[in-house]
């Protein structure tokens, strides 16, 4: 019987991104709950669909690096107010 053995370079790691909807979901979850900051088992737990652990921390990292939410020992808080130019610009579009 012999040893199966396994290189770390064959061992390929599977990133699950998510897809729009899933991070449409979490920005919208995020801004209604804007007033306090959140544990990530907190966003696991209320969302309204669930979400796997690796795909949320990847929405999360995201949303971090495009200026919408921030984190600290506290936890997760939505941040991004959108600008006054853009709300007073899309007031006037057709919708």
């Amino acid at each position: 019987m012999t040893k199966l053995q396994i290189n770390e370079s064959e061992v390929i790691m599977e990133k699950r991104y998510p897809n729009l909807n899933t991070v449409l979901m979490v920005e919208d979850f995020l801004k209604k709950k804007r007033d306090l900051p959140l544990k990530l088992s907190e966003i696991k737990k209320k969302l309204p669909k669930q979400v796997m652990h690796q795909t949320l921390v990847i929405i999360l990292e995201y949303l971090w690096k495009s200026g919408k939410i921030i984190y600290g020992p506290k936890g997760i808080q939505w941040i991004y107010s959108e600008p006054e130019h853009l709300k007073n610009m899309l007031k006037g579009s057709k919708n």
